[in-house]
C-alpha cells in the first residue's frame, strides 16, 4: 500500500509522485484561444470607463449590462466545450469538476458577504492550484454560476462575476512550481496570491459596477468627461471608501484557511487526481484476453 492509502506501484515501475500529477483539463490550442477571447471582451468589458476617449457619453452604455450578460454566456460555455473538444475531458474529471463546483457553491451563502467573509475562494485558490489553469477557469466560473442559482444572486453582474472568479482559479493554476514546490513554502504561496486575488477580485467587481451607482459624492463619482488620471484617483477613493471593509477581510480569511486547512485538502486533491488518472490513455485488449488461464 502507498502512504496515501492507495495501491502500490507495481514492481519495476515508479510510485506515483508530484511529477506524475497530470490536470484533468490542460489548455489545448482551441480552448487557449477561446480563453483570451473571453478574457479580451472581459477586460473591455470591466475597464470601458476608464479606456472610452475624453469626453464621451459613456453613461449611456449603463443599459448594455444586460446584453453583456447575454454576450459573455456563450462564450464562457465555448471555453468549456473547446477544452473538451481539445483534450477529451472524461466522465471523472466531469464528476470532479461537478463535485468541486458544488462545493464552492455551498461555501459562499456561508458568509453572506458579511464583511467579506467569503470561505469559497480558498477553496478555488486550492484546486486551482492542484488541477491546472484551464480546469481552474472552468471551475471557477462555473462555481460562480451555480452560486449565483442558489442565492438567488442572478442578473447582468453575474457573467462579470464568473469571468473574475475564473481567472482567480486560472491564476492559482499558473503559479510556479506546481510539481516540485511543497510544505510551507507552497502554503506560503497559496496564502499570499489567496490574499491578493481577494483584493484583486473585489477591486474588479467595483470597476464594473462603479459607472452605474448613482447618488455618490462628487468627488468618488465616476465622471465620463473627466480626464483618465482624475477618474482613477476617483475610483481608488471609491474602493477605498466603499468596498476595502469587504476585501480585506475577504483576503485574511483566504490567506489564513489556505495555510491552515490547505495541507489536508492538497493532499486530498493530489490524491484523487492520482488515482483518477485522467490523462492515462485507454488500452483494449483482444478478446479473449481477459478470460482465466
Amino acid at each position: 500500500m502507498s502512504r496515501d492509502g492507495g495501491p502500490a506501484a507495481a514492481p519495476g515501475t515508479a510510485a506515483a509522485g508530484p511529477r506524475d500529477v497530470a490536470a484533468p483539463v490542460r489548455l489545448g490550442p482551441r480552448s487557449v484561444a477561446a480563453l483570451a477571447l473571453v478574457s479580451l471582451i472581459g477586460v473591455g468589458a470591466f475597464c470601458w470607463p476608464l479606456l472610452a476617449a475624453h469626453g464621451s457619453s459613456v453613461a449611456a452604455h449603463s443599459t448594455d449590462a444586460p446584453w453583456l450578460f447575454a454576450a459573455l454566456l456563450p462564450l464562457l460555455v465555448a471555453v468549456v466545450i473547446a477544452t473538451i473538444a481539445d483534450t477529451g475531458m472524461d466522465a471523472k474529471a466531469v464528476a470532479m469538476l461537478g463535485m468541486l463546483a458544488a462545493a464552492g457553491a455551498a461555501l459562499r451563502p456561508l458568509g453572506a458577504g458579511t464583511a467579506g467573509i467569503e470561505p469559497m475562494f480558498f477553496l478555488m485558490v486550492l484546486s486551482g492550484r492542484v488541477l491546472g489553469p484551464g480546469f481552474g477557469f472552468t471551475l471557477g466560473s462555473l462555481t460562480m454560476f451555480a452560486s449565483a442559482l442558489l442565492t438567488g444572486g442572478v442578473g447582468p453582474w453575474m457573467p462579470f462575476q464568473m469571468l473574475a472568479m475564473g481567472w482567480v482559479t486560472m491564476g492559482a493554476g499558473l503559479l510556479p512550481g506546481a510539481r516540485t514546490l511543497r510544505g510551507r513554502a507552497e502554503l506560503a504561496l497559496l496564502a499570499v496570491y489567496g490574499a491578493v486575488s481577494a483584493v484583486a477580485y473585489g477591486t474588479v467587481m467595483n470597476l464594473q459596477g462603479w459607472p452605474y451607482i448613482g447618488g455618490l459624492a462628487s468627488d468618488i463619482a465616476y465622471d465620463p468627461h473627466a480626464p483618465l488620471a482624475t477618474d482613477l484617483a476617483r475610483f481608488a477613493a471609491y474602493c477605498l471608501t466603499t468596498s476595502m471593509g469587504w476585501d480585506l477581510p475577504r483576503a485574511v480569511l483566504t490567506a489564513v484557511l489556505a495555510f491552515t486547512l490547505g495541507p489536508p485538502i492538497l493532499r486530498a486533491l493530489r490524491r484523487a487526481t492520482r488515482r483518477a488518472a485522467f490523462a492515462a490513455p485507454a488500452a483494449f485488449a483482444p478478446p479473449g484476453d481477459d478470460r482465466p488461464s
